[in-house]
């Protein structure tokens, strides 16, 4: 009898388990549906028939649609950035690393839902530590990528790298905010690029 609830797991175990399945299930539905339906409404029902789950648990695991929907956005993001990380590995030096980068950025599909998420955390104070979170994990994890490419490759940057990808990624959603709020323009119109200091060789303590 103690050999099977040793190999079943307790209950609070195995339940423990299965929420964790139900919210990652549903944080990848919300997310592919925004992702697939850029700028309309997805309906509590419609991410719970997606993940196989309840309507009800979205409120039992989230205590909102809208905490969903941020952690969703910015799951999408995270996708996004791997892409957005190769992209930069690809690039053969500083100039065009700050270019592609600052492009393959602006193109990103998850931008107009963590556009979303940011103003949802202003209007909703209670969200706004669950924003904070995924912004921080954002910011290390480039600002990790960053780093290990500028020691591989011998860039330096202007200013420390922790204030390096910050500025760049608060340039960058802010300019999507920005047209959201009803901003006139395009992509073209912001010099994305022009906001990272990376540039080819060490920094030069005597330079012409």
């Amino acid at each position: 009898m103690e050999k099977k609830r040793t190999e079943t797991g307790p209950p609070s175990a195995r339940a423990r388990d299965r929420g964790r399945a139900t919210k990652r299930r549903l944080i990848e539905a919300a997310a592919r549906l925004c992702e697939e339906r850029p700028g309309t409404e997805v309906s509590v029902a419609e991410i719970a028939s997606a993940a196989g789950a309840f309507p009800n648990q979205v409120t039992y695991y989230f205590g909102s649609k809208d905490s969903l929907l941020v952690h969703a956005a910015f799951l999408g993001l995270l996708h996004d950035t791997r892409r957005v990380e190769r992209v930069g590995r690809q690039a053969p030096d500083a100039a065009a690393f700050r270019r592609n980068v600052a492009r393959a950025v602006l193109a990103m599909p998850s931008l107009p839902s963590v556009a979303r998420a940011l103003a949802t955390g202003i209007a909703r104070p209670e969200l706004a530590p669950v924003v904070d979170q995924h912004l921080q994990l954002l910011f290390r994890q480039s600002e990790r990528f960053t780093g290990r490419l500028v020691e591989a490759r011998g860039w330096r940057t202007g200013r420390p790298l922790a204030a390096e990808v910050r500025t760049f990624w608060s340039t960058a959603l802010g300019a999507v905010l920005l047209v959201r709020a009803g901003a006139h323009g395009t992509s073209a119109d912001l010099d994305l690029a022009g906001s990272l200091t990376l540039h080819d060789g060490p920094d030069p303590a005597g330079r012409a």
